[in-house]
């Protein structure tokens, strides 16, 4: 059995070159992400991205002039950060879809003639 504690990764340094975010790790490991993976970085002046900080002991970047915040988990497990979708495209998608499935209160299955999610006592 393993009791080896297992620590976070936290970041010590980032750098940005015209094609790549390129993050130094506290346990030595350096990783780096296409720079188009940050869109607000990807758009970002040299100056904007110059100017970060860490967050968390370490846990993550924030530039405070885009307002982006990028941590070390998505560095290491290859998670971009896409633009968001304008707000009309998303307009009503708050709610959960009726379930075409379903009439007065029957299952999709009950509908088919098949047995239903739930069991029924016998009168």
């Amino acid at each position: 059995m393993n009791t080896a504690a297992r620590s976070e990764p936290l970041i010590q340094n980032v750098r940005i070159t015209g094609d790549e975010i390129i993050v130094q790790l506290a346990d030595g490991r350096t990783v780096s992400v296409p720079l188009a993976w940050s869109w607000r970085l990807f758009e970002a002046t040299p100056a904007q991205r110059a100017n970060w900080r860490l967050i968390g002991n370490g846990q993550g970047v924030h530039w405070p002039d885009i307002d982006e915040d990028l941590s070390a988990e998505g560095f290491l497990n290859g998670v971009p950060s896409y633009r968001a979708s304008s707000p009309a495209v998303h307009k009503g998608r708050g709610r959960k879809p009726a379930n075409k499935h379903t009439r007065a209160g029957r299952t999709g299955a009950q509908l088919r003639g098949g047995a239903s999610r739930t069991t029924q006592r016998p009168r």
